[in-house]
């Protein structure tokens, strides 16, 4: 008889604990990573738990960058074009891996740097030296403001969402647009002179500083908000393709391409804290929220790789095709 209510207890226990997982579950966003192949002008949609593509969506030509909508559900991939410039973004039903519409910008070509915030999405527009929003649920570009600066490419935003950074790689410039209100209307822009071809960008999670990486210098030049100025430079030795803060600011991660490495940095110290070695030359980047897990897109071989940073272990890699660049996930 004890055996017995043991056993019914258990029972009612376990199916209180499935219960409850089966309600954390569904109100979470479903695991998703995704890449993007330049050469192949696809977006690969890929299970970050088994690393397995699960399917691929045609895009326009040559997409460099991609962000996902809040809920995981929908992509939005920058066309940047190879020869010809691209005019377009792709917005992609990731359940169904369909391209939903291809916006057409005309005339803002080059879209580049681009970020989700409330709702809508905010781009750079290299070629006409701007950034641009534009407005999903509308399905028009309903905003845009010049840099005045040549090859506008990247894109930091505040966590307050009303400031953005944009790297100008053809001016040697970082540019702050601080807005007054939302959404943005008046606002104060600010030219910040940095060192040679800054390209890679990200903000501080409290906002407090902005590190871009130099191409030509091998540096990264930190920017005080408040300041509105340089101040800092780090020598990292070679050029950061992209610098990330880990979700808790704590870290940088820096990806290199010349020397096959991640380069890990204290965000406080500036000091190093460890160089992975790869066997491919990695390029985008993005974390799991816990910031214990990245997921790099590389090239030379072409392959996406999952990396244990504490550890430093690749813990899974997967085929996605044609160089492999922008990168983005949700809910793990």
């Amino acid at each position: 008889m004890k055996i017995r209510n043991k056993f019914v207890t258990l029972i009612a226990l376990g199916v209180v604990i499935f219960f409850k997982n089966y309600v954390i579950v569904i109100g979470q966003t479903k695991p998703v990573l995704v890449a993007l192949n330049k050469t192949d002008a696809t977006l690969a949609i890929i299970n970050p738990a088994t690393m397995k593509v699960t399917a691929k969506v045609p895009t326009g030509d040559s997409p460099h960058e991609v962000v996902l909508s809040a809920d995981g559900k929908t992509a939005f991939v920058a066309n940047y074009g190879a020869q010809t410039p691209g005019n377009s973004l792709s917005v992609i039903d990731l359940a169904t891996a369909k391209e939903l519409r291809r916006v057409d910008l005309s005339p803002l070509f080059r879209p580049h740097g681009i970020q989700m915030i409330g709702g809508k999405l905010y781009f750079t527009a290299e070629t006409n030296r701007m950034i641009a929003r534009y407005d999903p649920a509308a399905n028009k570009v309903d905003w845009l403001m010049g840099s005045g600066q040549n090859a506008t490419h990247m894109i930091a935003v505040s966590a307050d969402e009303k400031k953005f950074y944009t790297t100008n790689i053809g001016s040697d410039s970082v540019t702050a647009f601080e807005f007054q209100n939302v959404p943005p209307a008046a606002s104060k822009i600010t030219h910040i002179p940095v060192g040679k071809q800054p390209e890679a960008i990200d903000i501080s999670p409290d906002g407090k500083e902005v590190w871009a990486g130099l191409n030509v210098d091998g540096m990264i030049e930190v920017v005080d908000t408040a300041a509105l100025k340089s101040k800092e430079k780090i020598n990292i030795g070679g050029r950061p393709y992209r610098v990330k803060f880990t979700p808790d600011g704590k870290a940088v991660v820096c990806t290199m391409p010349a020397s096959k490495e991640l380069l890990i940095i204290d965000s406080v110290s500036r000091k190093e804290l460890k160089r992975i070695k790869l066997e491919s030359a990695p390029l985008g980047i993005v974390f799991s929220a816990n910031g214990k897990t990245a997921f790099v897109s590389a090239g030379q071989p072409d392959v996406v790789l999952k990396i244990d940073l504490d550890t430093g272990e690749v813990t899974g890699r997967v085929e996605t095709g044609k160089v492999p660049d922008g990168i983005a996930v949700a809910g793990i």
